[in-house]
């Protein structure tokens, strides 16, 4: 009966998670020291490295040296590595990110001898619905999972569909996970009963015939000695992970078929709580991989010179090592999230500066007044952009057509006016340089020195030509300037520019943007703000929603694993005091300020009034109630229209004094189901979810960049937490709580890890969260493409040369599909674009070749051009990648 039984020896390794990763890292380099030691002296020793190559990076940074020892072993077929670079969380990242995780983890690991040819997934909270795409498309023919399979599969293995059709021979680690063979040699003595048990349990997902799989591993384990012996005792025998998949055949015809996402908790708990845990880290992931994916990369791709490719791995490198499923989730201590943010950061300002790079050459050519404006997106645009002009003076194009103009704010011209010794004054220069701008002129006049600044140097000036005697009194006047929203066509992926010139007046007045009282309009969109501070959004065609953007307040002492509310859970969700205030009133842009009053419960022992070291956290309790106090806290809501778009803006900000509570907006949205973008797909999810495992089976789901139900669409920054409950769309802006697991949970019975208080999680302090409402009709009608322009600002970006303002210029136009990524692989342009239905992708540039490629960047069939233009059929949720030259 042993005989039947494959050990694969591994250890599951989370880089970073109740440790900050170097405290991980020593327990890493002890662990695989003593990994190679053994399978050097032990020729039957087999072992799968968790497959990601961060274990092997991380400790051959450490232990340089030992590179040709580990190569040795993989090539043999004993070490198996890869093929991730890190065991992600997929439903915290692009979709961009999946893929260029995939492709660094395998390109690494054929320089090592090659990465496992198994999608690895063992210990994801939930999988994406395009993951059986990615993995073939990568050339990896089969995956295996644990977390989120439906009680429908009741066999081991089962053929995972994605949206597109593909299918992908799955693995399924029931009866422990990939643990589930942990147990197996814990008592030499034993080693035949347990094997006894084992099989029985096993076979009743495997059927009659097969070889069993026992992952003998768990988080952070070692091999225990004598492993070889006892296998071979047992009758049984070792091999890696894909060794043991090695012998089923790719094809998936006769196995049970699941489609789509696996986000069910009946097998095991997928802990859905950490989608909206530490949510300033899921904004800072969205905002960095915006920048990179959609900035940074195209924009250099397009119009840079060379190709920056060594900032843009350094950008995705951090991105990826972000996206572990024990890091970006935030369900680790406090020094882990601070590693992890700062990461973030770093990408997104290596991403800033590549954008930066670009756009200062092509501001070089754009007369120093006039302003370059970028266009991110893949179509033509004609958008608001906020300008910084000199001057009261009308804006033209390259055309000298009039742009529309609307004057939002006046700078300061009065810097400053005051007694003072000019010698002190004169100190303050440098140069030109005056109080951050540049001196264009002075004089003195009745004991008074008056400089005059601008933002650009004009003139030289020599500070001994100023006559200093009798003068006491020193002003600074600034350049009049202003703010403006002009109203801008930029092509596909290019550029225009913009400048003022003498003469005339600005105006903008048939553009029909106007706010009167407490409504906003723009001919597309009509929003009412109420007395209580909800929106009724009123769209073109007659789709009305009225009580839109309620703020409601709730307990929270869960953990940052999984929601719970307390036993005597109070909601608020009525102001006690409402303020209206007008901001702009058109032509380009009409905005209202809304001020709403709460009392939110709060207790003394967290109420937040100082830093985080002076954070106090309840004591741990089972379910502890939340306090009878109460704390005034202020919602502001700027609610924001502007010319030519079908949503409105939200700019939600309050600051956050209390501890182990929930904050969500509600929107109306009467549906029995809801769909949400994210990853290459839009997924359909109901109002329940399976449960089983342990965990109450909340039905909360992420949307990445849309969520859309019952005739209204939330356009959001970053993978949000949403909910359909009680005929309403509630999205979490906040979960406050102070403990990574508790023990007692009252909706998950078994803790998800150590009992570790986590203050930063209450995330105390300014909480700022910008989102879109947008009702529509039909399918989703717009939707996609109001997302694109919400998430994507077109940019703008002082001139510093000289001339006439250069003619526009486009870069790639795509249309019938949505565009994921563009970027250079050698002398090539590498489009990735994903369809929403079955369609016909029409990509235009300037290019002459095309050719199909994998995910990996691998080149594959020639596809036929025509004067620029690549006309490419796709079935809906196809993922395609190609290369133009």
């Amino acid at each position: 009966m042993s005989s039947e039984i494959v050990v694969v020896p591994h250890t599951h390794w989370d880089r970073e998670w109740y440790e900050p990763f170097q405290r991980f890292r020593l327990r890493l380099v002890a662990l695989l020291d003593e990994v190679l030691d053994r399978m050097e002296r032990e020729p039957h020793y087999h072992f799968t490295l968790d497959g990601q190559l961060a274990c092997v990076d991380d400790y051959l940074e450490v232990r340089p040296e030992n590179r040709d020892r580990i190569a040795a072993l993989v090539k043999e077929g004993r070490l198996a590595i890869g093929p991730w670079q890190i065991l992600l969380d997929e439903f915290l990242c692009s979709g961009e990110n999946i893929v260029r995780n995939l492709e660094l983890g395998m390109s690494r690991a054929d320089k090592l001898g090659g990465a496992m040819p198994v999608g690895y997934l063992p210990d994801m909270f939930g999988h994406t619905a395009q993951m059986p795409q990615i993995l073939k498309r990568a050339g990896v023919l089969h995956a295996c999972v644990y977390r989120g399979v439906p009680s429908t599969v009741v066999t081991d293995a089962f053929a995972w569909v994605a949206p597109d059709g593909t299918a992908i021979r799955t693995q399924y680690l029931p009866e422990g996970g990939y643990g589930n063979g942990a147990h197996l040699f814990e008592s030499p003595d034993q080693l035949a009963e347990r094997a006894e048990v084992f099989v029985a349990k096993m076979r009743r997902w495997r059927g009659p015939e097969g070889a069993l799989l026992a992952m003998y591993g768990t988080d952070h384990s070692a091999p225990v000695a004598g492993l070889p012996g006892m296998v071979a005792e047992l009758g049984a025998r070792m091999d890696t992970l894909s060794g043991y998949l090695a012998a089923f055949s790719t094809e998936t015809e006769g196995l049970p078929q699941v489609e789509g996402e696996l986000r069910s908790h009946a097998r095991a708990n997928i802990l859905p709580g950490v989608i909206s845990v530490r949510a300033h880290v899921k904004q800072a992931m969205g905002r960095a991989e915006r920048m990179v994916e959609r900035y940074a990369e195209p924009l250099a791709a397009l119009w840079g010179g060379e190709w920056p490719g060594r900032f843009l791995d350094m950008a995705w490198w951090r991105l990826i090592d972000a996206s572990g499923h024990d890091s970006v989730t935030g369900c680790g201590v406090d020094e882990t999230a601070q590693q992890v943010a700062a990461r973030i950061a770093e990408a997104e300002h290596l991403g800033q500066a590549v954008r930066d790079m670009v756009t200062s050459s092509l501001a070089a050519r754009v007369p120093s007044g006039g302003v370059l404006v970028v266009n991110p997106s893949p179509f033509a645009r004609r958008g608001v952009v906020t300008l910084d002009l000199a001057g009261i003076d009308p804006v033209v194009d390259a055309t000298g057509a009039r742009v529309p103009v609307q004057t939002l704010e006046y700078a300061p011209e009065l810097l400053l006016d005051a007694e003072m010794d000019p010698a002190v004054a004169l100190s303050f220069v440098h140069g030109t340089e005056l109080y951050g701008q540049h001196i264009s002129g002075w004089s003195v006049d009745e004991g008074v020195l008056t400089f005059t600044v601008a933002r650009e140097p004009s003139v030289a000036f020599d500070k001994a030509e100023i006559p200093l005697a009798g003068v006491t009194h020193v002003r600074i006047l600034a350049e009049p300037r202003r703010t403006v929203a002009a109203l801008v066509d930029v092509p596909a992926l290019g550029h225009t520019s913009v400048r003022p010139i003498p003469g005339g007046t600005s105006g903008a007045s048939d553009l029909g943007v106007r706010a009167e009282g407490r409504v906003l309009d723009n001919g597309l969109l009509r929003v009412e703000v109420a007395d209580d501070g909800t929106l009724t959004l009123r769209s073109q065609d007659g789709v009305t929603v009225t009580g839109a953007g309620r703020i409601v307040d709730g307990g929270d002492v869960g953990d940052t694993y999984n929601y719970a509310p307390p036993a005597d859970d109070r909601l608020v969700d009525t102001p006690v005091e409402t303020v209206v205030t007008p901001v702009w009133s058109g032509m380009l842009v009409a905005a209202l300020d809304v001020r709403r009053t709460y009392r939110w419960p709060y207790t003394e022992t967290e109420l937040f009034t100082g830093p985080a070291h002076a954070r106090v956290t309840q004591p741990v309790a089972e379910n502890p109630g939340r306090g009878q106090d109460a704390v005034d806290v202020v919602v502001d809501t700027r609610v924001e229209l502007r010319a030519g778009e079908p949503f409105v803006r939200l700019h939600v900000e309050f600051d956050n004094r209390c501890s182990d509570h929930r904050v969500r907006l509600h929107v109306p949205a009467d549906a029995a189901e809801s769909h949400a973008e994210g990853q290459f797909a839009v997924v359909t999810r109901g109002l329940t979810s399976e449960g089983g495992c342990g965990e109450t089976p909340l039905p909360t789901f992420p949307a990445s960049s849309w969520v859309a139900a019952g005739g209204v669409a939330a356009l959001v920054e970053h993978v949000t937490e949403y909910e359909l409950t009680g005929g309403e769309l509630a999205l979490t802006l906040l979960r406050s709580v102070g403990y990574l697991s508790r023990n007692g949970n009252g909706l998950r019975p078994e803790p998800a890890g150590p009992q570790i208080p986590t203050p930063a999680a209450q995330s105390h302090g300014l909480r700022s969260v910008r989102l879109a409402l947008m009702p529509y009709a039909g399918e989703r009608e717009g939707v996609q493409e109001a997302a694109e322009i919400f998430r994507h600002d077109l940019l703008a970006v002082a001139g510093t040369g000289s001339g006439d303002l250069p003619a526009p210029a486009r870069g790639l136009s795509v249309s019938g599909a949505t565009m994921t990524s563009l970027r250079r692989r050698e002398d090539w342009l590498e489009l990735r674009m994903v369809a929403h239905g079955d369609t016909e992708a029409v990509v235009e540039g300037t290019f002459a070749e095309a050719r199909r490629a994998d995910l990996r960047g691998r080149p594959d069939e020639s596809l036929e051009t025509a004067g620029g233009v690549l006309r490419l059929p796709m079935r809906a949720w196809e993922i395609v990648t190609v290369q133009l030259r």
